[in-house]
């Protein structure tokens, strides 16, 4: 059955795959897997942007989010008139003709990924370009085999294939789902998901110089995890993919100067600012 792997960590935000989904359905009937998708108020395939921390420690996650696929379908449960199916690939269609009407699929839906068209009566989403697939698996000579956001992507961030694939089990055995608190069971796995991070800058007031080389750690106080890191020629240090919602005692040490403790509770990504360390002796 089919899979999507979408890893986040080289996903740059160039938006293609999002592009190239609106330029394969906008205007295109591809009957019996979808009527035309409008031009505007949909994104079968759209990627999430998120600025994390606060000035000067930011950065920016992007997260390609489109039908999940799921094995566990709410979308299909709510449907009437077998309106929405599930193929012997895994890919789940919304009938555009069957459909017509059922506007309860788009609540159905806990992902946000299916729209409703308000001038076809229908409720649509991605299909993971189906059309696209069955010509290949016709044709001698079939072109393009992957779904159209897949086949944009430059960085290879996002790929797709069969669950069979030792390549793709590879990428599975890595990768997660999007709130499996659902539990619909989907067939999208995410790789490298940004968790929250700790940073902040560390300076000598006397010297007016940036402290290089210093040793900052992060010990969750319920687990007892370490998570370590060292400041950059800027004083910069960055603790990441830290669990939130948990306490952390944050240790700082450097030969030459006094240490320092703070403590961190962690519900987003924060950046605890300028810290001045003194020299022993001070």
């Amino acid at each position: 059955m089919k899979v999507f792997a979408i890893d986040t960590s080289i996903c740059n935000g160039c938006f293609n795959c999002q592009i190239a989904c609106k330029d394969e359905h906008v205007g295109n009937d591809w009957s019996p897997y979808s009527a035309p998708e409008p031009d505007t108020g949909q994104f079968w395939a759209k990627v999430n942007q998120k600025v994390r921390g606060t000035i000067p420690k930011v950065r920016i996650s992007y997260t390609p989010v489109l039908c999940m696929q799921c094995d566990n379908a709410p979308c299909i449960k709510a449907s009437t008139n077998g309106a929405v199916y599930k193929r012997p690939d895994g890919i789940v269609i919304i009938d555009p003709v069957k459909s017509v009407g059922q506007k309860q699929l788009v609540a159905a839906c806990p992902y946000g990924a299916v729209f409703w068209n308000e001038s076809l009566n229908i409720p649509q989403k991605c299909t993971a370009c189906a059309h696209i697939l069955d010509n290949a698996s016709s044709q001698t000579d079939p072109g393009l085999t992957v779904p159209r956001c897949v086949d944009a992507c430059p960085t290879k961030a996002m790929q797709f294939g069969d669950d069979t694939d030792p390549a793709m089990q590879a990428l599975i055995s890595q990768g997660e789902v999007l709130n499996p608190e659902y539990g619909t069971q989907p067939r999208v796995y995410y790789l490298n998901m940004p968790r929250l991070f700790i940073a902040g800058d560390l300076a000598d007031p006397v010297a007016d110089e940036c402290i290089e080389g210093a040793q900052v750690t992060a010990s969750d106080l319920s687990s007892g995890q370490k998570y370590s890191t060292t400041s950059d020629n800027f004083g910069d240090f960055w603790l990441e993919n830290l669990p939130s919602e948990r306490s952390y005692e944050v240790n700082i040490t450097k030969d030459g100067y006094t240490s320092k403790k703070l403590m961190v509770f962690l519900r987003d990504d924060t950046n605890v600012g300028d810290i001045e360390l003194v020299t022993t002796g001070a």
